[in-house]
């Protein structure tokens, strides 16, 4: 029986260092919402873009997917970009159909490389991405799942100020863990207020214990363990929350918890 979705949609951000597992946690979550009847739209805002194939998309799909920054004219009129003065409120009510490829339910959004220096530079990609993230946030009746590019430097430009949760994924390793505390800080100092850290490629109670002794006061929403058919799910094509029902309930964990959150 497919469940109503509620009128106010779900906003998750995915943050933390690279190679840590945003995009296997993202994915999870996409497919945990699919599994309650829910539209998702899952958005690639990595200049790497490898949540659709995470997600089952095939290569031939995803060829149909003009990321955003490769869309030099559109960015160019949406923000003035090359007359040297940024429209702080880009026009991009058209654009998600554009950008989009959908697989049931499911919609996928590739954002492509934003390549520049500076944080919170209001460049033509960065400008327009932000606007576009902010109008797909007040869609109703999905949820929105927003992939981040590793590291903290999206922060600056505040590209994802508008979310209702930020989940920070961390390793059990002190690089990961010291990076999931900084993009921590920087995410409050642009507003957003729940913010869980989520432990991935746990691989037992040692990692568990380490990881929960470097969180400190940072609120764990839950830890994904690590997946022998991670590997084997994307060279075949498949998502992983179908094929290792430890990993599917692992991140049913991390949605109750983050709505929860939300609730509270």
């Amino acid at each position: 029986m497919r469940l109503e979705s509620p009128l106010r949609p779900l906003r998750i951000a995915v943050a933390g260092k690279g190679g840590v597992g945003k995009t296997t946690l993202t994915s999870l979550l996409a497919s945990h919402f699919l599994a309650q009847g829910r539209g998702v739209l899952a958005i690639d805002a990595d200049p790497s873009p490898c949540l659709g194939p995470a997600l089952g998309f095939t290569a031939d799909e995803l060829a149909e997917v003009v990321p955003l920054s490769a869309m030099e004219g559109v960015l160019d009129e949406r923000s003035g970009g090359r007359t040297g003065v940024f429209r702080m409120n880009p026009t991009v009510a058209d654009l998600p159909d554009k950008l989009t490829v959908a697989k049931g339910a499911l919609r996928l959004l590739l954002l492509g490389s934003v390549e520049h220096g500076g944080g919170g530079c209001f460049c033509p990609a960065s400008s327009v991405l932000r606007e576009l993230v902010r109008h797909l946030m007040l869609k109703e009746g999905e949820v929105v799942l927003l992939d981040l590019y590793a590291g903290v430097e999206h922060l600056g430009r505040a590209t994802a100020d508008s979310v209702d949760a930020m989940l920070v994924v961390a390793g059990p390793n002190p690089r990961s863990i010291a990076t999931a505390h900084q993009v921590r800080r920087m995410a409050q100092e642009v507003g957003i207020e729940r913010l869980l850290l989520v432990g991935n490629g746990i691989r037992g109670a040692e990692d568990a214990a380490y990881l929960m002794e470097g969180a400190g006061d940072f609120e764990i929403a839950g830890m994904i363990r690590l997946s022998a058919k991670a590997g084997p799910a994307e060279r075949a094509g498949r998502a992983l929350y179908g094929v290792d029902r430890r990993a599917a309930m692992d991140v049913d964990v991390v949605a109750a918890a983050v709505e929860r959150s939300l609730t509270s």
